[in-house]
């Protein structure tokens, strides 16, 4: 029973840790977009499809200017990048991501990978 509670809390720390990385992909991306646990919890439902279900219902208005494979790739790739580098640095709990919150000050100053006529056009229309 122990091994079970440990496996889940695991799971869910881990998929926080997702949660965190596309809201600051979206951030790098110039994107005003910022999900919660419970709009994650509902994209994931539908597994890799998540970010193109969520730009098809919500955000269908970036199709006219994109192709939704194009800002698919750039969501996933700007993530697990944001993922990636999230297992490489520790963040003191004061800074971390708890609840809600939105990224520390020093997570958020990394180098984008966004290009930045991207990160201008997505704000535009958004």
């Amino acid at each position: 029973m122990l091994n079970a509670l440990l496996s889940q809390t695991a799971a869910g720390q881990a998929a926080e840790a997702h949660r965190h990385a596309y809201n600051a992909a979206f951030e790098e991306l110039g994107l005003t977009w910022y999900w919660d646990a419970a709009t994650y919890a509902r994209l994931q439902v539908h597994g890799r499809d998540g970010v193109r279900i969520y730009l098809e219902t919500e955000q269908s208005h970036l199709l006219r200017a994109y192709e939704t494979d194009f800002l698919v790739g750039a969501i996933e790739t700007t993530q697990a990048r944001c993922y990636a580098s999230m297992g490489r640095r520790a963040i003191p709990a004061p800074y971390g991501w708890a609840g809600d919150t939105h990224l520390s000050a020093p997570a958020r100053h990394h180098a984008p990978c966004a290009s930045p006529s991207l990160r201008a056009a997505t704000r535009a229309l958004t």
